[in-house]
């Protein structure tokens, strides 16, 4: 039986627009243990994804010609500056084996999941499929003490 996405998603997601400073996505990535943000339009459309490694490490240090600036993680710049805009999604009705691919192929911790309608309706991090996978041999180990 193909386990699907949506029974190991977390469903209370925490997302973010993009006109959002960095440093409050900073504080509201701390103060919720993620590391993951989906970013949404005013319709709540998915349109970009946000991790603490963008927070980090922005994409433009490394294509600036002058770095003589330092880069602080301040307000200055907004979640639009750094946010990856071409995110790669699950959907509820997908199978964990498609999850453990994409993250795999991706390099990549988490991924967005999207209903039937293309809604956000949760995220799928690679913590959520440790956790599907321990319930797995948890599950196995007692198959095995039922049939001795």
């Amino acid at each position: 039986m193909a386990i699907k996405v949506s029974k190991y998603m977390t469903r209370q997601v925490v997302s973010v627009s993009v006109d959002l400073g960095i440093r409050e996505a900073f504080f509201i990535m701390k103060e919720n243990s993620i590391r993951h943000l989906p970013v949404v339009d005013k319709n709540k459309k998915l349109i970009g994804i946000i991790s603490d490694r963008e927070l980090r490490r922005p994409n433009w240090v490394d294509e600036a010609h002058d770095i003589s600036h330092v880069y602080y993680l301040d307000n200055s710049m907004h979640i639009r500056d750094v946010m990856i805009e071409n995110v790669h999604v699950l959907h509820t009705y997908d199978t964990l084996s498609k999850a453990v691919d994409l993250l795999l192929e991706q390099g990549i911790g988490a991924a967005p999941v999207l209903d039937k309608t293309e809604e956000l309706a949760g995220m799928l991090s690679a913590i959520d499929l440790l956790k599907a996978l321990a319930n797995m041999i948890k599950e196995e180990k007692a198959k095995k003490k039922k049939k001795k």
